[in-house]
């Protein structure tokens, strides 16, 4: 399931992250930093699915 996730996360970022923890802190924070790039929110999304 986590690579399915980690697939997700790279092609919409927030919503890999939304998959793992849902709608909190991490992932407005995700939102705000695949806003200002689209690289940041991956590598957010994927250690945030990886660390879990």
């Amino acid at each position: 399931m986590d690579l399915i996730r980690i697939l997700i996360a790279i092609l919409i970022p927030p919503l890999g992250v939304f998959l793992q923890v849902g709608i909190g802190g991490a992932f407005w924070l995700n939102i705000l930093l695949t806003l200002l790039g689209y690289i940041p929110g991956i590598v957010h999304a994927v250690w945030v699915i990886a660390r879990r």
